[in-house]
């Protein structure tokens, strides 16, 4: 039986290939190369993180909305009914909730961001 590589895998092996030559590189490829290396293992994160803080996002807004549905239309929903005044921030769990998303979010595209508290 034939086993391919993940996607994950062969991200990894791209950018540490990209990563070995880049000393060779002039000044300026070799900082393209390094964020090209970024962007890999920004894509190499969201396969490996994305499923579940999006199963999250959906179970947290599935909650504070009173509603199911997609990601998509979650977020459509929770949008609509904060332009109506529906929901502020004063609206229990609503600033919790967007929290949590935001630091998903971050621990993907951002991983060595230093978490602040906010009140």
């Amino acid at each position: 039986m034939i086993e391919h590589p993940r996607a994950d895998e062969l991200i990894e092996a791209v950018a540490g290939w990209v990563e070995s030559i880049r000393p060779q590189l002039n000044p300026r490829d070799a900082f393209l190369s390094r964020v090209a290396v970024n962007a890999l293992n920004a894509v190499k994160r969201e396969l490996i993180q994305g499923p579940a803080a999006e199963a999250a996002a959906v179970a947290r807004l599935s909650a504070l909305l009173g509603v199911e549905g997609d990601l998509k239309a979650l977020n459509a929903e929770l949008c609509e009914r904060l332009r109506r005044g529906e929901m502020d921030v004063a609206t229990p769990g609503l600033i919790p909730a967007l929290k949590a998303g935001i630091e998903d979010q971050i621990a993907i595209d951002q991983p060595t961001y230093v978490s602040v508290k906010v009140r």
